[in-house]
């Protein structure tokens, strides 16, 4: 089994409703999310899946969230933006993509609000 990680990163703020402590204000984060693929047979050149690729994807999906206030987003009209609802939401618009096939299937993302706080949502 070969496993492959990749990672992204996007800045924005949000609060936590029904929260009772700090996080129930306004603050920011700079989020780091990483993409964990999983498959047991290589391309032709090597390869589970190029980087490039997953990367590539994963940027596409982040910038949605890049410099934003997240509680106004409709993703989060009815969930709290969480790194435990981000991690599940990212997942699930990153495994939909194209990009995988064959052996490769997204097996992870991880979201980490701060260098020393990280949740993992993987099916």
């Amino acid at each position: 089994m070969f496993e492959i990680e990749v990672s992204a990163a996007f800045e924005a703020a949000h609060f936590i409703r029904g929260y009772a402590g700090k996080c129930s204000r306004l603050h920011g984060h700079n989020w780091q999310v990483a993409a964990v693929v999983r498959g047991e047979e290589l391309d032709a050149l090597g390869m589970l899946v190029d980087f490039k690729v997953v990367k590539a994807e994963l940027k596409k999906i982040l910038d949605e969230y890049d410099h934003r206030f997240l509680n106004e987003l409709d993703a989060f009209a009815t969930d709290n933006p969480t790194a435990e609802n981000l991690a599940r939401k990212i997942f699930k618009r990153l495994a939909s993509s194209e990009i995988f096939g064959g052996s490769a299937t997204l097996y992870a993302v991880k979201v980490y609000e701060s260098p020393n706080s990280c949740v993992t949502y993987h099916e």
